[in-house]
């Protein structure tokens, strides 16, 4: 079956790979596991041994008619859709618990994928995602480090990451340009934690991870906080006027939304 460039299609082919995926997963006997992207079932081959049941959310119609062939419908439930359109929530509610995730994201839209899981928060226990090294660099890089912006902050908002293992080209077919990273995601959000509240605080993020070369300070004034609120802000934060959010910590980011909303 031929590859689909534009769907970002490079399927797994190390066995191993896969059974480690699974295993990440911890024991899923009993639970219902998401898996985004199957392809051509490596991952699921590995899943439908180990899992209580499996929905498999495949965009590619010839995949997802070929994946039927292949798994009975009892272990495996292969849905043809789009998985940025997927209800997790709903299918959290079917399955009676929480969700646990796992898949080889596609490289195209592997952050819209992640902001949507994000969301879906409250029906996920955690998920074990294949990504591009790169992305996982950023994903779980920490305050002060070159690959820690709006991405990482964002995802870690939601609970603690972590990598997992790297696999070179030659584990997919066609092989990628790039390495690919596993890395883990709990889900347990920091908002209540941090006495912020989300859309706000998300809002917020946008805000100051806006221009990466600006200060802090500078962004926020582009999104409209005064040079005198932010400055009080700052210095009342215990801040330096000149830092740029990506040195911060998501402690201090929220101490000082705290205080920006209650001047």
């Amino acid at each position: 079956m031929p590859q689909k460039s534009r769907l970002g299609q490079n399927f797994l082919i190390d066995v191993q790979a896969a059974q480690r995926i699974v295993a990440a997963l911890g024991d899923v006997a009993d639970r219902t596991v998401v898996e985004i992207g199957p392809g051509r079932g490596a991952i699921t081959n590995a899943l439908a041994a180990r899992a209580g049941h499996v929905l498999a959310i495949e965009l590619d119609r010839d995949l997802a008619a070929e994946l039927r062939g292949r798994f009975a419908p009892d272990r495996v439930a292969v849905i043809e859709q789009d998985v940025l359109e997927f209800d997790f929530a709903a299918a959290s509610a079917q399955a009676g618990g929480q969700l646990r995730v796992g898949g080889n994201l596609p490289y195209y839209i592997t952050s819209p994928i992640l902001l949507h899981l994000a969301r879906s928060h409250a029906a996920l226990e955690s998920a074990v995602l294949m990504v591009q090294r790169e992305v996982a660099d950023r994903v779980t890089a920490s305050p002060g480090s070159r690959d820690y912006g709006l991405l990482s902050a964002t995802v870690q908002m939601y609970g603690p990451v972590e990598q997992l293992f790297t696999l070179p080209p030659s584990a997919f077919s066609p092989p990628p340009k790039v390495h690919s990273t596993v890395f883990r995601w709990r889900f347990s959000p920091r908002f209540a934690e941090l006495g912020v509240e989300e859309t706000g605080f998300q809002r917020f993020l946008r805000q100051v991870f806006a221009q990466k070369r600006k200060t802090l300070a500078n962004n926020l004034r582009v999104a409209g906080v005064t040079q005198a609120d932010a400055s009080a802000a700052l210095a009342q934060a215990g801040i330096d006027s000149r830092a740029r959010a990506e040195a911060l910590s998501l402690d201090s980011l929220a101490a000082l939304w705290l205080i920006l909303n209650s001047q």
